[in-house]
């Protein structure tokens, strides 16, 4: 009886355990396209890479070109779209125009089912 008793408390507190991790789990950005700190062409589309599945009402980015050649002021706000993907953890930014050559910062935020928002910024440079 003893025993049953120490596998009862044991399963219980490992389950709470569990949903308590779950509980404060927060989306991580796993990967992005174009990479951090990567120099290419213009992309057409940004993507963001979660750990987590999106709450897209709630997530969002801003594009911003923070440098460019001959630019006297910065940072500048750049027109684009935001949206979820077919894969829920996946986050598209795509620019209402090509990008001009420079350096652009994505900040993004991104909350998933825990409501808890994360935030962050991915940074490259178009040639």
């Amino acid at each position: 009886m003893r025993t049953f008793k120490t596998t009862i408390v044991a399963s219980v507190f490992s389950t709470g355990l569990l949903l308590s991790a779950l509980a404060q789990a927060h989306p991580k950005l796993l990967s992005s396209t174009p990479a951090e700190g990567t120099e290419g062409a213009a992309p057409g589309t940004i993507e963001l890479h979660f750990s987590e599945n999106l709450v897209t009402q709630f997530s969002g980015a801003k594009l911003v070109m923070t440098e460019m050649p001959g630019m006297a002021h910065a940072p500048m706000p750049m027109k684009a779209k935001v949206s979820g993907a077919s894969d829920p953890k996946t986050m598209l930014i795509t620019p209402a125009s090509p990008l001009p050559a420079g350096t652009y910062k994505v900040e993004w935020r991104a909350v998933s089912s825990d409501t808890h928002p994360i935030t962050g910024n991915v940074t490259f440079k178009v040639k």
